[in-house]
């Protein structure tokens, strides 16, 4: 054999041993993967971001910057085969946990990425603390792969500024006046208001990320913000300010119950008075129809009925006084 023959055999040979050890592949349970041929992703036909469900999720503005692609999704399972020019993306979908804190550029940001500070509507510092908890879309790898580089940076940076945005704009409810519920005292303070509404604050994390899917292919599954740090000497105000409201709270409370047992009392005597006074009226009654109906049964049916009663008195009376006529 000559040498450019054998150039030729060894490359065929290189070939084949390659397209062998290389060309098959699996995809885990939790798992999906996506495959480019020659650095394209092999794509759904026309369909873009937009004319998904996840398009609604979107602005106006945002829907003409963020209108990705459908990508073809590998499901589970396998062996599949693939040629050397294509290339396979495999990504987990598994939901994940990182603490909102975190700077994924500056991992000593942020206390180390442990607090999260924010400021109040009455200009408080305040530090925050919870998680986030986030998967990847599965219905949105062409964003997460190739829309942008760093996808989760992306997330974290728009979660912080939203949540930033909504404690310097909170507001707590209003107290309904016609379903009974009282004014606080310390209405108004804004770390007592954020502390007392924190579902309402992690719901409305909820709805405002969940354009994240159709920006960066990334689902965020729950906010849970679970505390909120004043500095020391606010939380000491803080302190007594709730201490005093509580002790105010007790006090009302205690006097609205004796109040309403007084209530409860004066309504039974007053039903017992009722009760005692139709027990006297109800004999009266039944005399006056007895008598109204002796006088119905002829003129000396009544003279006879007194007559009758006057003597059933003689007999016992002691002592009887007559008016002589």
């Amino acid at each position: 054999m000559n040498y450019p023959v054998g150039i030729l055999v060894g490359l065929a040979a290189w070939f084949i041993v390659r397209t062998i050890l290389t060309a098959l592949y699996t995809v885990d349970q939790n798992e999906r993967a996506v495959k480019t041929i020659f650095g394209r992703a092999e794509r759904v036909g026309t369909a873009r971001t937009i004319d998904s469900p996840l398009g609604e999720t979107l602005s106006e503005e945002n829907k003409t910057r963020y209108n990705y692609p459908q990508v073809r999704v590998i499901q589970p399972g396998g062996p599949y085969f693939k040629w050397p020019w294509e290339q396979i993306y495999k990504v987990s979908i598994a939901t994940q946990t990182i603490n909102m804190a975190t700077d994924p550029e500056d991992p000593h940001a942020n206390a180390g990425g442990t607090l999260l500070e924010a400021v109040t509507k009455d200009q408080l510092n305040t530090g925050l603390t919870g998680q986030i908890r986030y998967r990847v879309a599965d219905n949105n790898l062409y964003a997460y792969l190739f829309g942008v580089k760093r996808p989760i940076l992306h997330v974290m940076g728009y979660f912080v500024s939203v949540l930033r945005e909504r404690i310097a704009s909170f507001e707590a409810p209003q107290p309904d006046a016609a379903r009974g519920e009282e004014m606080s005292i310390v209405t108004g303070v804004s770390i007592n208001d954020l502390r007392k509404n924190l579902r309402d604050l992690n719901e409305h994390m909820e709805r405002e990320c969940g354009s994240s899917a159709a920006r960066y292919g990334i689902v965020l599954d729950a906010s849970l913000i679970t505390g909120i740090d004043p500095p020391v000497d606010v939380e000491s105000a803080l302190a007594a300010i709730n201490t005093a409201h509580n002790q105010v709270s007790s006090d009302i409370s205690l006097a609205q119950a004796s109040a309403d047992q007084r209530i409860v009392q004066s309504k039974r005597a007053v039903e017992i008075e009722t009760l005692n006074a139709q027990a006297e009226v109800e004999p009266l009654t039944a005399l006056s129809e007895q008598l109204y109906t002796l006088q119905q049964s002829g003129p000396d049916a009544l003279q006879a009925y007194l007559r009758n009663v006057r003597l059933k008195l003689y007999t016992h009376a002691q002592q009887i006084i007559r008016e002589v006529r």
